[in-house]
Protein backbone atom coordinates (compact mmCIF):
# COMPACT_ATOMS: atom_id res chain seq x y z
CA UNK A 1 0.00 0.00 0.00
CA UNK A 2 1.40 3.43 -1.28
CA UNK A 3 2.07 5.96 1.84
CA UNK A 4 -0.57 8.21 2.52
CA UNK A 5 1.24 11.96 3.49
CA UNK A 6 -0.48 15.11 4.31
CA UNK A 7 0.85 18.19 3.89
CA UNK A 8 0.79 20.98 5.85
CA UNK A 9 0.30 25.28 5.28
CA UNK A 10 3.73 25.45 5.28
CA UNK A 11 4.38 23.23 2.33
CA UNK A 12 1.78 24.19 0.39
CA UNK A 13 2.28 28.10 0.84
CA UNK A 14 6.28 27.93 -0.14
CA UNK A 15 5.30 25.81 -3.21
CA UNK A 16 2.87 28.97 -3.86
CA UNK A 17 5.99 31.13 -3.68
CA UNK A 18 5.09 32.60 -0.48
CA UNK A 19 8.83 33.26 0.63
CA UNK A 20 10.04 35.93 2.54
CA UNK A 21 12.79 34.86 4.87
CA UNK A 22 16.47 34.20 4.23
CA UNK A 23 16.37 30.61 3.35
CA UNK A 24 12.52 30.79 2.47
CA UNK A 25 13.31 29.98 -1.72
CA UNK A 26 15.15 27.06 -0.43
CA UNK A 27 12.03 25.56 1.32
CA UNK A 28 9.57 26.37 -2.09
CA UNK A 29 11.97 24.65 -4.34
CA UNK A 30 12.14 21.77 -2.48
CA UNK A 31 8.26 22.11 -2.02
CA UNK A 32 8.09 22.20 -5.46
CA UNK A 33 10.42 18.84 -6.05
CA UNK A 34 8.68 16.99 -3.31
CA UNK A 35 5.54 17.43 -4.96
CA UNK A 36 6.67 17.20 -8.55
CA UNK A 37 7.90 13.33 -6.84
CA UNK A 38 4.32 13.02 -5.56
CA UNK A 39 2.83 13.52 -8.95
CA UNK A 40 5.30 11.61 -11.03
CA UNK A 41 4.61 8.59 -8.47
CA UNK A 42 0.77 9.10 -8.97
CA UNK A 43 0.75 9.92 -4.77
CA UNK A 44 -2.02 12.37 -4.01
CA UNK A 45 -1.37 14.16 -0.79
CA UNK A 46 -3.75 14.79 2.10
CA UNK A 47 -4.98 18.02 2.58
CA UNK A 48 -6.59 19.07 5.68
CA UNK A 49 -9.61 21.24 5.12
CA UNK A 50 -8.03 23.97 7.85
CA UNK A 51 -4.41 23.62 5.74
CA UNK A 52 -6.38 25.02 2.90
CA UNK A 53 -8.14 27.48 4.81
CA UNK A 54 -4.94 28.56 6.68
CA UNK A 55 -2.96 28.60 2.97
CA UNK A 56 -6.00 30.92 1.68
CA UNK A 57 -5.73 33.63 4.48
CA UNK A 58 -1.76 33.57 3.88
CA UNK A 59 -2.08 33.99 0.16
CA UNK A 60 -4.28 37.18 0.56
CA UNK A 61 -2.61 38.35 3.84
CA UNK A 62 1.37 37.71 2.82
CA UNK A 63 0.77 37.10 -0.88
CA UNK A 64 -1.45 39.95 -1.39
CA UNK A 65 -3.57 38.34 -4.04
CA UNK A 66 -6.86 39.36 -4.26
CA UNK A 67 -9.71 36.80 -2.77
CA UNK A 68 -10.56 35.43 -6.17
CA UNK A 69 -7.01 34.50 -6.75
CA UNK A 70 -6.58 32.96 -3.53
CA UNK A 71 -9.83 30.89 -4.36
CA UNK A 72 -8.61 29.63 -7.28
CA UNK A 73 -5.17 28.56 -6.26
CA UNK A 74 -6.78 26.83 -3.01
CA UNK A 75 -9.20 25.04 -5.35
CA UNK A 76 -6.46 24.00 -7.40
CA UNK A 77 -4.85 22.27 -4.80
CA UNK A 78 -7.95 20.55 -3.85
CA UNK A 79 -7.20 18.97 -7.32
CA UNK A 80 -3.89 17.97 -6.35
CA UNK A 81 -4.79 16.11 -3.47
CA UNK A 82 -7.30 14.44 -0.86
CA UNK A 83 -9.09 17.17 0.39
CA UNK A 84 -9.70 15.93 4.59
CA UNK A 85 -12.93 17.39 6.66
CA UNK A 86 -12.66 18.23 9.85
CA UNK A 87 -15.09 16.47 12.55
CA UNK A 88 -16.88 18.45 15.55
CA UNK A 89 -14.21 16.12 17.50
CA UNK A 90 -11.24 16.68 15.48
CA UNK A 91 -12.12 20.46 16.15
CA UNK A 92 -12.60 20.24 19.64
CA UNK A 93 -9.23 18.48 20.44
CA UNK A 94 -7.56 21.04 18.19
CA UNK A 95 -8.93 23.27 20.30
CA UNK A 96 -7.71 21.58 23.24
CA UNK A 97 -4.27 20.75 21.46
CA UNK A 98 -4.29 24.78 21.47
CA UNK A 99 -5.02 25.43 24.02
CA UNK A 100 -2.46 23.15 26.50
CA UNK A 101 0.83 23.23 23.93
CA UNK A 102 0.01 27.41 23.01
CA UNK A 103 -0.70 26.81 19.61
CA UNK A 104 -2.21 28.68 16.54
CA UNK A 105 -5.75 26.62 16.15
CA UNK A 106 -4.68 25.45 13.01
CA UNK A 107 -1.29 23.82 14.44
CA UNK A 108 -3.93 21.77 16.61
CA UNK A 109 -5.54 19.64 14.30
CA UNK A 110 -4.01 15.89 14.73
CA UNK A 111 -5.19 12.60 13.84
CA UNK A 112 -4.90 10.06 15.45
CA UNK A 113 -1.69 7.60 13.87
CA UNK A 114 -0.29 10.47 11.80
CA UNK A 115 3.24 10.82 12.09
CA UNK A 116 4.24 14.63 11.79
CA UNK A 117 8.06 14.35 9.91
CA UNK A 118 9.59 17.80 8.62
CA UNK A 119 11.27 17.97 4.91
CA UNK A 120 12.69 21.19 5.84
CA UNK A 121 15.29 19.82 8.51
CA UNK A 122 18.59 19.34 8.19
CA UNK A 123 17.68 15.45 8.84
CA UNK A 124 14.48 14.68 7.13
CA UNK A 125 12.45 11.64 8.50
CA UNK A 126 13.74 8.74 6.60
CA UNK A 127 10.15 7.65 5.04
CA UNK A 128 10.67 10.70 2.81
CA UNK A 129 13.34 9.83 1.33
CA UNK A 130 11.81 8.26 -2.06
CA UNK A 131 10.46 11.71 -2.43
CA UNK A 132 13.06 14.14 -1.58
CA UNK A 133 15.65 12.61 -3.25
CA UNK A 134 14.50 10.26 -6.05
CA UNK A 135 16.78 7.59 -7.85
CA UNK A 136 17.48 8.89 -11.43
Amino acid sequence: MPPRIALDTNVLAYAEGLDHAPGDAAKGALSLALLAEFRRTSLRPILATQALAELHRLLIRVGRRSPVQASLAVRSWQITGETALVSAEGFDAALTLAADHNLQIFDGFIWRGVTVTNPFGDHPDPRLKPFLAPDP
